[in-house]
C-alpha cells in the first residue's frame, strides 16, 4: 500500500446514523420543551441508514452494547461506492469526468487524487 493511501486511510470522517426524518412546521418546533416527544415515521424494527458525507453507505439494525447503542450492519455498498461517497458533490465518479470515476483507478491513484483535492 502506497504511503499516500496509508495517509488517506487514517483520515477520520463523521458517520451519521439516520433514525428517521420528518417535516415539521416552525410553530411546532417552537413549542418544544425538554421532555417533548417527536414521533418519527419509522417502525422500531426497520433498518437504520448509515451515512458519510450525507450519502448512504450502509444500513443496519440497532443493538444495545452495555449502556451504549451500536449498529449491526446488514448491507453495505461496495468499496468503490463507499469511497465515492466520501468525495465532493455527486461522488467521485461524477467529478472525475474522463477518468471514469474511481472504478478504473488503483487505490494509490485514488489517494493521489484525494490529496490533490480532485476527489
Amino acid at each position: 500500500m502506497g504511503s499516500n493511501l496509508k495517509s488517506i486511510m487514517r483520515i477520520e470522517v463523521p458517520l451519521v446514523v439516520i433514525v428517521g426524518e420528518r417535516v415539521m412546521d416552525i410553530q411546532s418546533i417552537r413549542q418544544w420543551v425538554p421532555g417533548s416527544i417527536i414521533e418519527l415515521p419509522i417502525n422500531a424494527e426497520e433498518e437504520l441508514e448509515i451515512r458519510v458525507n450525507n450519502r448512504r453507505i450502509a444500513s443496519g439494525s440497532a443493538v444495545k452494547l452495555g449502556e451504549n447503542f451500536g449498529i449491526r450492519l446488514t448491507t453495505t455498498l461496495g468499496q468503490t461506492e463507499r469511497i465515492d461517497a466520501m468525495g465532493p458533490g455527486g461522488g467521485a465518479s461524477a467529478d472525475m469526468g474522463e477518468m471514469g470515476g474511481t472504478g478504473e483507478m488503483t487505490p494509490d491513484e485514488i489517494a493521489e487524487a484525494m490529496l490533490a483535492g480532485q476527489l
